[in-house]
């Protein structure tokens, strides 16, 4: 169900509030594992994310288990974000669900005019330090995605794949 514009508000708002606490808190597993378990609004079993973290709504992010993601992650979930487990993150890696209209006549509208599209990275994937994930991406399982890429196109599974934009490379 997509939320009105005053649900959506309050969703960025609560998320941006939380985010706040994560990244200011104590280096505390257990204070931060409650704050994620509330961002998510899930348990977080066995995920870990190195402060600071940025998210836009938190409950459209779905994680499997034995997740990390380094420093500086940011996850722009305005749609759903679907990550397997064993998934790594290294620094600086922007993961985005949400994307405004090319069409200039449309982007008028100002910032809360958005087109969103899920985005999906399978079991065992390792994106890379300062990668970019676009709206309606999926990363297939055991697949790694070097540092610096910016993913504009589904990528299969099993492949190194790198680079603006990025392309598969080699099968692994």
């Amino acid at each position: 169900m997509e939320k009105t514009g005053d649900e959506m508000r309050k969703a960025l708002a609560r998320a941006r509030e939380l985010c706040r606490r994560y990244n200011s808190s104590e280096p505390d597993e257990a204070l931060r594992r409650s704050i994620l378990n509330e961002l998510f609004g899930r348990d977080c079993g066995s995920i870990y994310i190195e402060p600071p973290f940025f998210c836009d709504i938190g409950t459209n992010i779905q994680i499997g288990e034995n997740f990390y993601a380094n420093f500086n992650v940011t996850i722009l979930d305005c749609d759903k974000v679907n990550i397997g487990s064993s998934v790594m993150l290294a620094p600086g890696v922007q993961i985005y669900a949400v994307g405004h209209p090319i069409d200039p006549a449309l982007r008028l509208g100002g910032p809360s005019v958005s087109e969103t599209a899920p985005v999906n990275i399978g079991d065992n994937v390792w994106i890379g330090g300062n990668s970019v994930v676009l709206p309606g991406v999926s990363i297939g399982e055991n697949s790694v995605i070097g540092a610096g890429s910016v993913v504009t196109k589904n990528i299969p599974a099993g492949v190194l794949a790198f680079g603006n934009p990025c392309r598969v490379i080699r099968a692994i």
